[in-house]
């Protein structure tokens, strides 16, 4: 059984809701029929054609949401009503109003109206002040690796890298189950080159283990020295990893984009993703070049995220 085998059986039984605003795309229809056919819950497609905002029974909570969460922006209620015919807007409030479980959208949308819809209707989560993006790869050994950040932040600060880390690392007990091992990742393997980029990463990892002493992790670690235990023995024999790092943080978007790429192209891996971290309830972005297999795969990610919230 394959990583995306696996993160379907998870999900299976959820019974999640997830909304879908982008129902006019047919690899949207056909993954939401696959979604049902799975057991992996109940889709609700927004924005096909005929589709009708104020024929929805959550219009006005939709509308009043809109307005409440960004009075500066709305102008008064007609304004708000006119705001909440948009379905990616529509969608995100219907989460946050606990009208849905979770919403995948990004097969037309952009990442950029994607996250925008999130931080208005949703937020972020408690704890958190930055929203990224993790991609899951399985490889042919059985391992599963997350990588983050892959899609929102170009250069994100030692903040920004320790609340990726702290999403995907709990995301991670939810979507494949084991024991995250966090590595920040440098050019440099615990002060064996010097640099603001490796100085950046330690400083990450600093406040990492503020905010979550008990998951194992270290920094900055050079790939192998994170991933290959006889590495890590030479390079960094004291590290807590130990070369079995399952969770990796990029120090920019560049690496991390083009790693993930190489991963999957180059290693034979399946990749499961791009997956949004740190909101208060799950919404995630699609990959525009999405096929539907892609698309089943985010909503057993966001069903999973859904489920382990409520617990």
């Amino acid at each position: 059984m394959n990583f995306s085998e696996r993160l379907r059986s998870r999900a299976a039984g959820t019974r999640a809701r997830i909304v879908l605003p982008e129902g006019d795309d047919p690899r949207i229809v056909a993954a939401a029929a696959e979604m049902q056919r799975l057991g992996l819950g109940k889709p609700e497609l927004l924005g096909s054609t005929g589709w009708k905002a104020t024929d929805h029974p959550a219009f006005s909570r939709v509308a009043s949401h809109l307005l409440a969460r960004r009075p500066k922006a709305v102008r008064d209620p007609a304004h708000a009503r006119e705001l909440a015919h948009d379905p990616l807007r529509f969608a995100a409030a219907l989460v946050a109003l606990g009208e849905a479980e979770g919403c995948v959208a990004g097969a037309v949308s952009t990442t950029a109206d994607v996250v925008r819809a999130a931080l208005w209707c949703i937020g972020l989560r408690p704890g958190l002040g930055t929203v990224t993006s993790a991609m899951y790869h399985g490889l042919p050994d059985g391992r599963v690796l997350t990588y983050t950040d892959i899609a929102v932040l170009p250069m994100p600060t030692a903040d920004q890298l320790a609340d990726a880390a702290m999403a995907a690392a709990a995301d991670r007990r939810a979507l494949v189950g084991d024991t995250p091992v966090v590595a920040f990742l440098s050019y440099s393997t615990r002060g064996s080159a010097g640099g603001a980029d490796p100085e950046r990463m330690q400083q990450a990892l600093a406040r990492f283990r503020t905010m979550a002493p008990e998951v194992v992790a270290d920094g900055e670690l050079q790939l192998d020295a994170a991933i290959v235990p006889e590495v890590a023995q030479r390079k960094c024999p004291d590290s807590p990893v130990r070369g079995q790092a399952n969770v990796l943080v990029f120090p920019s978007l560049d690496a991390a984009n083009i790693a993930y790429k190489l991963t999957e192209r180059l290693a034979g891996a399946s990749a499961a993703g791009p997956l949004l971290q740190g909101l208060a309830q799950p919404m995630s972005d699609l990959s525009r070049g999405a096929s539907p297999d892609d698309i089943v795969d985010v909503i057993a990610m966001v069903a999973l995220q859904a489920a382990a919230r409520q617990h």
